[in-house]
């Protein structure tokens, strides 16, 4: 499955299936918050990548509602959902793979990135995360919200038992096809480890690097990855 065109397809009822996930918005909300951006993002430009219908981007609304808000997807038919809500004046969308920023015209310095349920599905995504670090400035955070159970058998247990009762057969009920929701399970069993990535993110230039955990059954299954950009 082309995992762009497999987004593309599920545009329509994305909301509607992630809004039947307990937790899922004020989880996106944590991360946010833990980016630490200072006085409600007052004079701050924030990059939210991978946005999708927005739901990572009203977190960060939420968190610094005073930042400039920079949100790019790779998908043209979530981003069309994302354009389609409320948003302040100072939230602005581009169209853009990750692997693209530049030539889409996005550029740094940025005082924040966060990166939602994203960097599981780069085909390369230690090249995406040294584009990151140099978007970034100096001390700057980076955020990754993401799945990550490679490490507890206990973690890769219940999210196979989520995916194959709930997950798959919600997109099959809702959308028709469930694709796109198997290839969200098998990504997930495929994706680094806490520590793995972890020692991604120190190889490509970031520090201070520390992972949080959530609450309720997503605990030990997705995780807010913080790292800054190193000191020049």
């Amino acid at each position: 499955m082309k995992v762009l065109e497999g987004f593309d397809k599920a545009a329509a009822d994305y909301d509607r299936l992630v809004g039947a996930n307990p937790g899922y918005h004020a989880q996106l909300r944590l991360s946010a918050r833990r980016m630490g951006i200072p006085d409600q993002g007052r004079g701050q430009r924030l990059l939210d990548l991978g946005c999708g219908t927005g739901a990572s981007t009203a977190a960060l609304v939420r968190a610094a509602p005073e930042a400039e808000i920079v949100a790019v997807d790779g998908s043209a038919g979530m981003l069309a959902r994302a354009k389609e809500k409320q948003w302040p004046s100072s939230v602005t969308f581009v169209h853009s793979r990750a692997e693209d920023l530049a030539e889409a015209g996005v550029r740094g310095p940025f005082d924040g990135v966060f990166a939602a349920y994203l960097v599981r599905n780069l085909p390369e995504p230690d090249g995406v995360l040294r584009a990151v670090h140099e978007l970034l400035r100096p001390r700057a955070p980076f955020v990754a919200h993401e799945y990550s159970v490679a490490d507890s058998p206990l973690a890769k247990a219940v999210w196979t038992a989520v995916c194959w009762s709930v997950i798959i057969p919600a997109g099959r009920l809702v959308s028709g096809d469930a694709s796109l929701h198997r290839y969200l399970w098998r990504s997930v069993l495929d994706f680094d480890g806490v520590i793995d990535f972890e020692n991604r993110l120190s190889r490509n230039g970031f520090d201070t690097i520390r992972t949080g955990r959530m609450s309720g059954w997503q605990r030990g299954v997705t995780h807010t990855f913080f790292a800054r950009r190193a000191s020049r």
